[in-house]
């Protein structure tokens, strides 16, 4: 009898997003047809355990502009929806989905957010971080806020010596030890 891999999910408006997480496995097999029907088969380990999944999806695929990439831990998935749009769920069926088949929060994008995903970041490249030079720039203790500078900041001590306290008086503990 066949297990089923975990299966880890995703989607676009143009696109819909499947990770097959199974670590060492062996001869992995994707098969799509144009229906949205999605099938993986592969065996896994020194056992050769069988493990299989046969997936009806919620909308038709584009076959031929979908991608497949197999590697050591997954076999990661890019399908093309044949029609443009946001898909209730991943699969046909209504109701809970199986517990092997969850979401890809790292690949998660609400129908909201679509555009800001696509766009490149807004150049915040701290490059390999090596000496941190390039953030001299960032306004790190210059200028300060505007409108405050007139103020004066004197009787703040910020990052000054500590106060003393030679000039408090405590009283002495009749228990402690010097």
């Amino acid at each position: 009898m066949s297990r089923h891999p975990e299966i880890l999910w995703a989607q676009r408006s143009d696109k819909v997003f499947i990770t097959v997480s199974l670590p060492d496995a062996k001869n992995p097999q994707v098969k799509l047809e144009p229906d949205g029907r999605f099938t993986f088969s592969a065996t896994e380990g020194s056992s050769n355990q069988e493990y299989s999944t046969d997936l009806e999806l919620f909308g038709k695929l584009n076959v031929e502009g979908s991608k497949v990439a197999t590697g050591l831990r997954h076999t990661v998935c890019e399908l093309q929806k044949a029609e443009k749009g946001w898909w209730k769920r991943l699969l046909k069926a209504e109701g809970k989905a199986p517990p092997y088949v969850k979401a890809d929060w790292d690949k998660w994008v609400d129908e909201d957010d679509e555009e800001d995903a696509a766009k490149p970041t807004s150049g915040f490249d701290m490059g390999g971080m090596d000496g941190l030079g390039s953030m001299a720039g960032l306004g790190g203790g210059l200028g300060g806020m505007p409108g405050m500078e007139g103020m004066d900041f004197s009787g703040f001590n910020a990052g000054g010596e500590a106060e003393s306290d030679e000039d408090e008086e405590f009283p002495e503990s009749k228990n402690a030890e010097v």
